[in-house]
């Protein structure tokens, strides 16, 4: 292992859970990647635990661990991350593509993530349900970043865009009755800032599959369709639970 040389803490929320008593992938990557130079990647190794100091021991060799006591719940280094440009989808098509999001299905068991669970009020989650683009290989959901989502300068802080890149890939490789996954890896480059109280448009779409790990693709747009950010995603499929988990809330 590389020599440590200091440590941090982070604390997450329970707001920003993804299942009740973890945190949202998506949201602890961008935490974690605030704490490394230029565009981020981050691999999670365990589920990121609510409520209680995590040390982030900054290593000799420019990486950053996360850790719970002696556990690593993550690592996060500077990678190199360019995506070709996505063909963005307009607003209004989001909007009827989100209607028929899985997220909303009643016995989905994400329904308390901060990012697409359904049983989120707005102003507590950030209401992302991905559905299917009509005649697109894609998914698209539409987002309004909350005011309380502010940073000191009025823009939405990197780990709220983080966290709004991750869910939709998830559904872009398969989440649902059938395919229950957790998040492995997650890479994420913002390009503009983002603007509570503005409208947005997500897009995913699936990027291939070895094996259990998915792959997958998610982009931020502005309403007027310029690229905001872009992120690249390494799901884990969980072989048995996923009919379970669903067929336990029908």
């Amino acid at each position: 292992m590389a020599t440590e040389k200091r440590s941090e803490q982070i604390v997450i929320d329970r707001r920003f859970c993804g299942p009740p008593d973890s945190g949202n992938g998506g949201y602890v990557c961008g935490r974690l990647a605030a704490h490394v130079p230029g565009v981020a990647e981050v691999t999670l190794r365990l589920p990121p635990p609510l409520e209680r100091p995590l040390q982030v021991a900054r290593l000799a060799d420019g990486s950053v661990e996360l850790r719970d006591g002696e556990a690593v719940v993550a690592q996060a280094r500077t990678t190199s991350f360019d995506m070709p440009s996505p063909e963005p989808v307009a607003l209004p098509e989001a909007e009827t593509a989100a209607k028929n999001s899985l997220a909303l299905d009643d016995r989905s068991p994400f329904r308390t993530c901060f990012v697409c669970g359904s049983g989120r009020p707005p102003g507590d989650g950030l209401c992302i349900y991905p559905g299917p683009v009509t005649g697109r290989d894609m998914l698209a959901a539409p987002w309004l970043p909350d005011a309380s989502l502010a940073g000191p300068d009025g823009m939405v802080p990197p780990e709220f865009v983080w966290a709004a890149l991750d869910c939709p890939s998830g559904f872009a490789v398969g989440l649902g009755p059938e395919i229950v996954a957790v998040l492995g890896r997650l890479a994420a480059k913002q390009l503009a800032p983002v603007q509570v109280g503005r409208r947005y448009v997500i897009t995913s779409w699936s990027t291939g599959s070895d094996g259990r790990k998915l792959f997958g693709a998610s982009a931020l747009f502005a309403e007027d369709g310029s690229l905001c950010g872009y992120a690249r995603a390494t799901w884990f499929r969980l072989e048995e639970t996923a009919k379970a988990a669903w067929e336990s809330r029908a």
